[in-house]
């Protein structure tokens, strides 16, 4: 009897095992193959070649995915954004002069896999005019609230030949969710005459948790101080008195005048003063970055004292 109880056990072990091998197994098949398409067609802005792309993400039921995707130029990390209910992203990004193969990447989610598009060959002609392009590596970020993340913006030079005097490029962003944001270092890069490399910018994105903003020294507590009351709900009596007696007798206006003067200084000094309260209770707490995927635009501007050169382009992020 004591033999078979025994390789009873045994076998609800290697039955548990098994399970728990399997699990992957069942949460891999239960997730969808997906299919991503391209298109994209050029147009011209200034002598300055654009790209209008629009990528379309289908599971393979045919139902919409969901979260970013990545635009690669011959693999490199050109822009990203996120997909909207339809599981559509329409992005626009300006191109360097010649030839280019982009790609759509889906980077997937728990339901979906990723998959990567068929490559768009295009070209972009040369420029006449001095001119610059924006791009982002990695083009796609995902953070759980409360942490930071790192990008680098290139700015890359068109026609550096052309500049009589150094162009400085202004980078900015746009877009960000709520409690969170962006910060570039440098904020100004600088294209001199005749380069052609291009110049970058360290991008931190900050996003926030829920939490309490802490104050050294302090134990937030929130009880009604009884002294307060009793300072407050007398004097408070107290000049009502004052103001009604003060039409009739002249020497008690000006008391009450006083009185008014030694009320406010009170209240100063109580849990009614935002500074009191701020230093025995503690800040509020802070609210989190809302969870979801969004497009943040990254902007780039140069100015010749005349016109304005303005480009930009698309950052997927992802907020858990």
């Amino acid at each position: 009897m004591r033999g078979f109880n025994c390789r009873a056990v045994r076998l609800d072990r290697f039955a548990a095992l098994g399970m728990a091998l399997a699990m992957p197994a069942l949460a891999a098949a239960s997730t969808q193959a997906t299919q991503t398409r391209i298109t994209a067609e050029t147009r011209d802005q200034s002598g300055h070649t654009q790209a209008a792309l629009s990528i379309n993400v289908a599971g393979e039921d045919g139902l919409p995915a969901s979260g970013t995707i990545t635009i690669e130029d011959e693999g490199k990390p050109l822009a990203g954004a996120a997909l909207n209910a339809d599981g559509i992203a329409q992005v626009t990004i300006g191109l360097v002069p010649g030839p280019h193969s982009l790609r759509a990447v889906y980077a997937g989610d728990t339901v979906h896999k990723s998959s990567t598009s068929e490559a768009a060959a295009l070209n972009a002609l040369a420029s006449s005019t001095p001119d610059f392009a924006i791009s982002v590596s990695p083009a796609s970020l995902s953070l759980t609230a409360g942490q930071t993340g790192n990008i680098t913006a290139s700015v890359t030079p068109v026609n550096a030949a052309a500049l009589t005097a150094p162009m400085f490029v202004t980078l900015s962003c746009s877009g960000m969710p709520d409690q969170s944001s962006c910060t570039f270092t440098p904020e100004n890069v600088e294209i001199l005459p005749n380069a052609t490399a291009a110049t970058t910018s360290s991008l931190v994105i900050t996003t926030q948790a829920t939490g309490t903003r802490g104050h050294a020294g302090v134990v937030p507590h929130h009880e009604a101080n009884p002294v307060a009351w009793a300072v407050l709900l007398p004097g408070a009596f107290s000049l009502a008195g004052l103001a009604f007696a003060a039409r009739r007798r002249r020497w008690l206006s000006r008391l009450s005048l006083v009185a008014l003067v030694g009320f406010v200084t009170v209240l100063g000094a109580t849990a009614c003063a935002p500074r009191y309260n701020y230093f025995n209770h503690g800040p509020t707490s802070n609210l989190p970055t809302p969870p979801g995927s969004y497009t943040v635009t990254i902007d780039a501007q140069s100015s010749n004292g005349v016109t304005a050169t303005t480009h930009t382009t698309p950052l997927a992020l992802t907020v858990k």
